[in-house]
């Protein structure tokens, strides 16, 4: 098999990996030492064939992998072609596509050839390839393999930007039934000494300025939403928890997109849940950006998140005993939490104000998106002229501008089935869905 038949097979097997980010690590080669550079919002990106955001030339190392998780196209007893790499052929891959201006950087993940160690070690032999002798500077993302061994994880490290490992499932339970050659202790352990590895590297970097660097661009994690049957709340408590343990980057949510067939997986007509998926990273950024915890955004009684309005609005139109605020007086902090209003306009607010009382107009100026802001904000004491605030009439509009938009951007490329008939529901549905009756 030439090269070109295995990057086929194997960049399609990668795909359902996500990696839609920036780099978030800048770096370049020293004047005529080397190639490439990693730039921290510089990655540029383009798309999978399922449509997803990718940044990188993202490849597997092999399709070929001892594990049989039920919900993967590479799972041992899945009758797939099957391909590897030698780490000479990634390097120059690689260098190659960098050269002809298609990459900026590498996304290499891999399937367990034998062992994680021993993949783990072909993954470090591509990757010095291409650091030590063709003195590529440019962003290198690698996964890191559960069970792989504390020596061989810190190497790896020492070589990429950034590491991440895949949790795959919100729960043990389900990690158990879809794929049993995993643990929870064989991810949770490399994710423990990542986080302790960055740790001690920003400890002898602030020691010594030229110790070697330790995936500076941070680590992230992946789990896969709607194979499995937890609820939303379960997933970004679980994300909380996370991001509050591991210190990690980012979260990623993968809608199931179903390639195989299992009595413990969703039918295979069954459409990739991708508006779930773009929720719960609204529901994630919440809580990275905008200080929500997990148990503000859903509870227990209300654990899915709402498909007819994005989480914020969700939670202004649910607490109504905290708005209208003022403008000219609200902390930042509430600020953030009113549906129009992002962290920068938030923070020019807050400058803009010392200077004088902001008006209406004053704030579409500093990028408010006032359609979604004018029913929960007032300056100096007054709402918008001729506006009428009511919940009923909040919830009517919210709907009509932003869910309407939303849905039907998302039925265009007609993966979706949460309405069959109509984008909306009926209005008494609506209300009952927004308030948590259903």
């Amino acid at each position: 098999m030439d090269v070109f038949e295995k990057l086929k097979i194997l960049t399609d097997a990668a795909k359902y990996d996500v990696a839609c980010t920036s780099s978030g690590v800048d770096r370049k080669a020293p004047v005529g030492e080397g190639i490439g550079k990693a730039a921290a919002f510089g990655i540029c990106h383009s798309f999978a064939g399922d449509g997803r955001c990718i940044s990188l030339l993202k490849i597997l190392m092999s399709n070929v992998c001892v594990y049989d998780c039920k919900f993967c196209v590479n799972r041992v007893s899945n009758d797939v072609p099957r391909a590897s790499f030698s780490p000479k052929e990634i390097a120059e891959l690689t260098i190659n596509f960098y050269r002809r201006n298609y990459i900026e950087g590498l996304f290499l993940s891999s399937g367990v050839i034998g062992s994680p160690d021993k993949t783990t070690e072909l993954m470090i032999a591509s990757l010095k390839i291409l650091r030590e002798d063709y003195k590529f500077y440019g962003y290198i993302h690698a996964k890191a393999i559960p069970g792989t061994s504390a020596a061989l994880l810190h190497a790896l490290g020492l070589l990429c930007d950034r590491m991440s490992v895949n949790i795959e499932l919100p729960s043990q339970e389900s990690l158990k039934a879809l794929a049993p050659d995993k643990t929870k202790e064989s991810i949770l352990a490399p994710m423990g000494f990542i986080r302790d590895s960055l740790s001690e590297n920003r400890t002898a970097l602030a020691r010594y300025r030229h110790a070697p660097q330790f995936a500076p661009a941070g680590h992230s994690t992946q789990m896969i939403v709607g194979a499995s049957p937890e609820t939303d709340y379960s997933i970004i408590k679980l994300s909380e928890g996370l991001y509050k343990k591991f210190n990690l980057k980012r979260v990623f949510y993968s809608a199931y997109i179903p390639v195989v067939e299992h009595s413990r997986l969703p039918s295979p007509d069954t459409k990739p849940p991708l508006l779930r998926e773009n929720r719960l990273y609204q529901a994630d950024w919440l809580m990275r950006v905008y200080g929500f915890s997990s148990h503000e955004i859903l509870d227990e009684k209300a654990p899915m998140l709402n498909p007819y309005l994005d989480p914020k609005c969700n939670w202004a139109v649910n607490h109504p005993e905290f708005f209208p605020v003022d403008v000219n007086r609200a902390p930042l902090e509430m600020l953030f939490r009113v549906p129009g209003i992002g962290v920068l306009s938030a923070k020019k607010i807050v400058v803009a104000r010392k200077q004088g009382a902001l008006s209406f107009v004053d704030l579409k100026k500093l990028g408010v998106v006032l359609k979604r802001a004018q029913y929960f904000v007032l300056c100096g004491g007054k709402a918008l002229a001729g506006l009428k605030i009511n919940q009923s009439q909040i919830i009517r509009s919210l709907l009509s501008k932003l869910a309407f938009e939303k849905l039907e951007a998302f039925s265009g490329a007609r993966q979706l089935s949460i309405f069959e008939d109509s984008f909306l529901p009926p209005p008494d549905e609506a209300m009952k869905a927004i308030s948590g009756q259903m």
